[in-house]
Formats: structure tokens, sequence, C-alpha cells
């Protein structure tokens, strides 16, 4: 049996009794009113999940009620009818917003079908709006702490992006800055929903697959291509596609994706109907693209076409005055996820926190707090329970020429030049990633050579 609440309004006492009977025996709960501003004064008073109004009474017809209850409860249905009928009536109703229409008298079977068609549209209304409103929450600016004026700066620019909901950005910066962060809340504040926030890391995928993962493909389209399959470009509609990592993506598929942001259209593999790009493209990157571009492996056009807002985000290094913040907004966080009390960090833990480099930012700030809470419980957590990486000066990130010994001893016996370099290319390497304590990205990008180059 429902529980559904429904309001009745109508100024023929007679029918409105009668109508407020049947659905009492239907199981509603119902409420009544013979005018619209008691109808106006019960909805503030009480919830209801759908309204019923008649279209024509005096001093507020039912038209100009709806559009009053619309004004605070756009997601409430409303259901109007009249004696007087007309098809024009009923398509102004619709238009500017009723569920349905209905014309007295009602047919109890078709009146039964729009009731639970409207209640459960109603239903599906707000459960979306709760879903939009925990994911606009979760993902807004106001959830990215900082006190850190450059900070600040990227979001205050990041917001007006967010106004532009086709506009590209391009986000660059290291590993575990937060660009994927970044890039929802953008797309939270420009009214999108989870589900139409799409995000590719090209760096994950292979060369062969990246393709269909964007434009999709039809059936028959390649050897495997056994069925339709929409692409990221088709899922994002009117939402976001994050190309994380697009320094890593293959040349021939820069091109593809330059046209789809030029002509705002694209097509499946297999296919020949173009499609609507109706998206906003944000692209993330920790590469320089600029030297890229210098070695080839990216399109000097494309670069200038994602690069319309450039937005960098800085180095937890280069911001530490937001640690206390996020130290405050993970411990919070894991209190409500492992159910402990877990009451803070000691002053000491604070300091060593402070002076530490974060080689991975925010992200290495998280899994060494997550690691500590899992070690303590009702006390603070303690140097002792850190995870920390064998402390370094900030500046030994960085190659530092004079550590190297490039005096090289010719040996007895005949040996090819290219042997040599070889020999001398994995020194190199091999200082390289013991300076950056085996980051291949870290080294990749101090040796300004592309890390798939640099892998092989």
């Amino acid at each position: 049996m429902s529980t559904s609440t429904i309001l009745i309004v109508d100024d023929e006492e007679i029918f409105l009794l009668s109508l407020k009977n049947n659905l009492t025996r239907l199981g509603y709960a119902v409420v009544s009113a013979t005018n619209g501003l008691d109808a106006l004064t019960l909805l503030e008073e009480q919830t209801v999940d759908l309204v019923i109004t008649d279209l024509n009474m005096p001093e507020m017809g039912g038209i100009q009620l709806m559009l009053l209850i619309k004004e605070h409860l756009p997601n409430l249905p409303i259901v109007v009818f009249t004696a007087k009928g007309s098809i024009e009536s009923a398509v102004d109703a619709i238009r500017q917003g009723a569920f349905d229409f209905l014309e007295k008298p009602f047919i109890s079977q078709t009146f039964d079908i729009v009731l639970r068609r409207a209640l459960e549209f109603g239903r599906l209304s707000g459960e979306n709006q709760r879903i939009r409103g925990h994911y606009s929450q979760r993902y807004s600016f106001q959830n990215i702490v900082t006190q850190s004026p450059i900070m600040r700066q990227v979001l205050e620019l990041s917001s007006r992006m967010a106004e532009s909901p086709k506009t590209t950005v391009s986000l660059t910066g290291e590993s575990g800055v937060g660009k994927e962060v970044l890039a929802r809340a953008i797309h939270s504040a420009s009214g999108g929903m989870a589900d139409n926030f799409v995000a590719v890391n090209c760096a994950a995928i292979p060369e062969s697959l990246l393709e269909s993962e964007l434009f999709g493909h039809v059936r028959g389209s390649f050897t495997g291509a056994e069925r339709d399959r929409e692409g990221k470009f088709t899922l994002a509609k009117g939402g976001t596609v994050l190309l994380d990592e697009i320094g890593d993506m293959p040349l021939a598929l820069q091109a593809k994706l330059l046209r789809v942001l030029e002509e705002r259209s694209f097509e499946k593999i297999g296919s020949n109907v173009s499609l609507c790009a109706d998206f906003r493209v944000i692209v993330a990157t920790h590469h320089n693209l600029v030297g890229q571009i210098e070695t080839g492996t990216f399109r000097e056009d494309l670069f200038y076409r994602i690069n319309v807002v450039p937005i960098t985000i800085p180095p937890l290094r280069e911001r530490k005055e937001d640690i206390p913040l996020l130290v405050d907004y993970f411990l919070k966080l894991f209190r409500k996820h492992q159910g402990k009390k877990l009451p803070g960090v000691s002053l000491k833990t604070l300091e060593l926190l402070h002076a530490y480099s974060w080689p991975g930012n925010i992200r290495e700030l998280r899994n060494v707090l997550e690691y500590a809470t899992i070690l303590v419980s009702d006390e603070l957590i303690r140097p002792e329970h850190l995870r920390l990486r064998a402390q370094q000066n900030p500046a030994s990130a960085k190659l530092d020429s004079a550590a190297i010994d490039y005096h090289v001893s010719l040996p007895s016996a005949e040996i090819s030049l290219q042997a040599l370099l070889d020999d001398f290319t994995g020194k190199i390497l091999e200082i390289t990633l013991n300076s950056c304590n085996g980051n291949k990205s870290k080294a990749a990008n101090i040796l300004k050579v592309n890390r798939k180059i640099f892998y092989r």
C-alpha cells in the first residue's frame, strides 16, 4: 500500500471530497485546499509527493499556482485537470511545467496510471537531486583545503572556468598534486554529474585500444570487435572528458583529437556517422609538453588547441602552509572510515611532515597518514608511526652535474663507440634514478626525455 501524500486543489468542494475519498481508498494520504493560497500554506507546513490542481479557479488559476510552487519545489510533480479541457490548454500547462493533464470526468484506469507515473517521476527527481547534491558537495572547490596564496589563485581561475562549460582546460603539475580532483571540481561547479565525468589515463591504455576507448567502435570494424561499443566521448555527453597524461597519447591519435576539438564532432571506428562532441575536454599532464614538441613526440598544433586555459598546480613542497590543513582533513576522513578516535598528530610529527620534501605530493601525504592511522587508535601520531622515504635535500632531486664522473678510461681491447655510449648512458640513468629514489617519471623529467623513451 502506498504511503505517498497527495495535495488536491479545487474550488468545487463536492468534487474535492469525492476525489479525496477515492484516493484515500487507494491507500494514499490526502490533504486538500479549495484555493491556491491555502494550497501554498499547506505546502509550507508539510511535505507532499504530488499536487493535483484544477486549472480554472477564481483568484489564482492552476497554472499560476503551479508556477509559484515550482519556484520553491522544482521537483514536485503537478497534474492539472479541468472540465473545459482543450489541446491548447493541455499543451500550455505541460510546457510551463505540469507533469500531465487530465480532463473531467476522469477515466479511473487512466487516472491511476497518471498518478503512478507522476509519483515515480517525483521519487526519481528527488533521488537525482540528492545524488547531485552529494556529488556537488564531495567534489566542490570548498573541499580543496588550502591557505596558500598561489593555490587560491589556482582555485579562483578554475572557478571562473566552471562558468564556461565548453572551454578546454590544461592542468599541469607533478604526480600526486591533485589534477583529477581539480578537474572534478571544475566539472561539478559546471553543473555536471558523476556519470558524465569520464577520466581516461592515456598512459595506462595500450595504443591499439586507446582509440576505441575514446571514440567507440561498430561491430566488425576490426578483429575482435564483436559488438558495437560506446566510447568515452559518447558517455561524457553534456559533461567532461579528462584526458590524463595526454603527453603519452600516440601521435596518430593526437591528430584525431585535434579534429574533435576543432570541429566538435567525431565518428566511431568503422562508422561514417558524425556524432556531436557535446562535452568539455580537460587535459592533464606532468610532462613538459613544450619539450615534447621539440623532440617530436607531441603535436605543436594540438598543444596550442588544448592550452586555451593553462592551470599549473604547485607541488606540496611549495605550499607547505597547507600541510596542517591537509593533515586535519585526512584525519577527519580516516576517523569516519575507520571508526577510530584518532586525536591528531604530535608537534614533532607535524614538524617532520613540514620538513619533508614530499616527492609524491598530496597523494603521498594521504598514504603516509593512512598508514599511521592503522598503527594508532587513541593516541597521537608520533614520528615513529610515519613511513617516509629517506630524507633528502630537495635540491638533490635535481641532477647535479658535479656529482657525475665524466672521465672515461678506454680499455685495452677494441670496443665500439656505440658500446661506450650505451655504457655511459646506463651510468647516467642509474645516477639519475638513484637521486630520485627510483621514481622513473621524475628521472625522465630531469633528463628532459619522454617517459616512453626513458623506459626503453
